[in-house]
């Protein structure tokens, strides 16, 4: 791609811009919603093609592509859009197995099922297989991880990092970035920036970009400072060498200013919450025979950052319903306290008026908001979304799907809720915006309620995670997602050891019971004097050894400078962590302890 130019409406997203694709890479693609990501992968596909400039193939290329918005029949089975799309030549036909396989990976089990019945989730899914499976040279992916759980983002993962060909693609979810790109490719007002290596390198070669920039910057402004100060002093331009000398500092006086990163940066927006906040007790739901959930019961703490995982279809967002109260559970009750003030973010919103300008429609909010800085206007809270002047008077139907996702989330927070409930909020929202909305939530004075599928967001944000198992199990998991991730692989090994000693246990009772010794009765599961004692008082500990760790980050903050406080304070951090992971895994057995008591007393 050469000189690449393209405006949508009176917006230039690519200015004289050059890129090139090379054979095998895997370029991830990021930027703010709205600059031009997708437009990009549209040229390279040739579904759209530059207002200026020229693009080049090689001879035969062949390309799939997978967009954000799919079309496909009304009366389209999942099988038939896969045999019906692909080529089906001796060396290139795919055998259905293989098509069946990966429909079983991405959670579909009726393979003739029409895909108007099928949610927009699953129709991307149905459509990622189709382009997946199609043999091509270049595989183009706009937003594939959207609608896909943990293990599906997993299986995704693995297939592309093994795929052959050349891969670019525009994703949000920076681990799967981290893990299959090996380029990364910016597009920041109307510029492309290419860095290659990881997500992780990416970050620290734009920093070092940046730097740069900024150094030169200021080198500029000094030299033009001083030949401004020439030219006050009267310098005429008579001589060849003094024309020159004033066209350079007029050269000089034309060079763009670096622009740097805007932030969403935005202090706790939230009214005051009591001492009451939100208590689930007993909760069941089922739905058409399917068991959801079972017998849950939690109370939110205050400031509480609870994330709440599992694969789709499994009641994720029933749960949060249930704890909105829009819809009411089939057994147990939810307490909401009288200062408890919602702000929830959903999936599936309801739609916007396309005729409002953007700005019109969070003033349908509020005006303005009370913060710690005083009161922020409408307009001042759309500058720090990114919403420029410019954008706050356009309306919404010329917004981009993730524009329009920001501005949803900039309305409910105009409301000051002290309680978020957030429903798969880094659907369609940009790395940018996430990682501002992060920054938010680390100072929200409040709970914050998640469901995400977002390895990356999860454990950048909350404290404990809350996972849908088998029969209608929630179980609860302390740290981020990662620290999940271990202390469930670590929980099925001690499953599968203990049925492994229950199994030898076995043998040597059957031997018991062919001597002539009486056969024993099984002794009474009950807790020891002590273990009663910690079970009745352990809860408190973990939250007062939480509250502590919180503080002495706090102090660290503070301590930057002071390298002698600074390291006593990480040791005592490092201390408070450790006994904090003792006392969870204490409560673990504890707790297992307590049902399985409960459970023998009432047979």
């Amino acid at each position: 791609m050469e000189h690449i130019t393209k405006s949508f409406s009176d917006r230039i997203l690519l200015d004289d811009i050059g890129f090139g694709l090379q054979e095998g890479e895997k370029v991830g693609v990021i930027g703010i919603n709205g600059m031009g990501k997708s437009t990009l992968l549209k040229l390279i596909a040739g579904i759209e093609q530059p207002d200026d400039g020229e693009i080049t193939k090689g001879k035969n290329i062949r390309i799939g592509y997978l967009s954000q918005t799919p079309v496909f029949e009304k009366d389209e089975t999942l099988l038939g859009l896969v045999s019906k799309r692909n080529p089906k030549t001796p060396e290139e036909f795919t055998k259905e197995s293989e098509a069946k396989a990966m429909l079983a990976a991405l959670g579909f089990t009726e393979f003739n099922q029409k895909l108007s019945e099928l949610s927009g989730g699953q129709r991307k899914r149905a459509v990622l297989v189709e382009t997946l499976l199609n043999p091509v040279d270049i595989l183009i992916l706009d937003e594939p991880t959207n609608h896909l759980d943990d293990q599906m983002s997993q299986w995704l993962e693995d297939r592309l990092i093994g795929y052959r060909g050349t891969l670019i693609m525009v994703t949000h979810d920076r681990y799967f970035l981290d893990r299959v790109a090996t380029r990364i490719v910016e597009v920041d007002r109307g510029s492309l920036y290419s860095y290659p290596g990881s997500y992780s390198k990416y970050l620290e070669q734009k920093a070092q970009r940046l730097d740069i920039e900024q150094a030169s910057e200021r080198k500029r402004q000094s030299i033009l400072t001083t030949e401004l100060k020439w030219l006050a002093r009267g310098a005429r331009a008579r001589s060849t060498k003094q024309k020159a000398h004033i066209q350079r500092i007029e050269d000089m006086q034309n060079v763009k200013t670096p622009v740097l990163d805007e932030k969403l940066t935005l202090s706790s927006v939230s009214s005051r919450l009591g001492n009451t906040t939100i208590e689930a007790e007993h909760l069941a739901k089922s739905y058409g025979g399917k068991l959801l959930f079972t017998d849950y019961s939690h109370i939110f703490l205050k400031d509480e950052r609870v994330g709440i995982t599992g694969p789709n279809g499994c009641g994720k967002t029933t749960l949060l319903k249930i704890i909105h109260g829009d819809i009411e559970p089939d057994h147990g009750l939810v307490t909401v306290g009288a200062t408890v003030k919602i702000g929830y973010f959903a999936q599936e919103y309801a739609p916007m008026n396309d005729d409002l300008k953007a700005i019109e429609y969070v003033r349908e909010g509020a005006e303005y908001i009370q913060t710690k800085e005083g009161k922020i206007t409408a307009s001042a809270m759309m500058e720090r979304f990114l919403f420029d002047s410019t954008m706050q008077w356009t309306r919404i139907e010329k917004l981009s799907g993730g524009e329009k996702r920001r501005l949803y989330l900039l309305r409910i927070l105009m409301d000051a809720p002290n309680v978020l409930i957030l429903d798969e909020p880094t659907n369609d929202l940009d790395i940018p915006t996430l990682n501002v909305l992060e920054d938010y939530l680390d100072n929200f004075d409040g709970i914050v309620i998640v469901v995400s599928h977002d390895r990356y967001f999860l454990d950048r944000v909350v404290q404990r995670i809350l996972a849908f198992e088998e029969e209608g199990k929630i179980r609860q998991y302390e740290g981020g997602y990662s620290d999940y991730l271990i202390a469930n692989a670590d929980r099925r090994q001690q499953d599968e050891r203990s049925v492994g000693k229950s199994l030898s246990e076995s043998e040597e009772t059957s031997i018991r019971k062919k001597s002539t010794e009486k056969p024993r009765h099984n002794q009474k599961l009950k807790f020891t004097f002590k273990e009663q004692r910690e079970f009745e008082t352990i809860d408190t500990e973990i939250s007062s050894l939480e509250e502590h760790i919180t503080k002495t980050e706090d102090q660290i903050q503070n301590a930057a400078t002071d390298f002698v406080k600074l390291n006593e304070l990480s040791e005592k951090k490092e201390k408070l962590e450790k006994e904090l992971e003792e006392k969870t895994e204490r409560w673990i057995y504890l707790t297992d302890l307590d049902e399985k008591i409960k459970a023998q007393s009432s047979k």
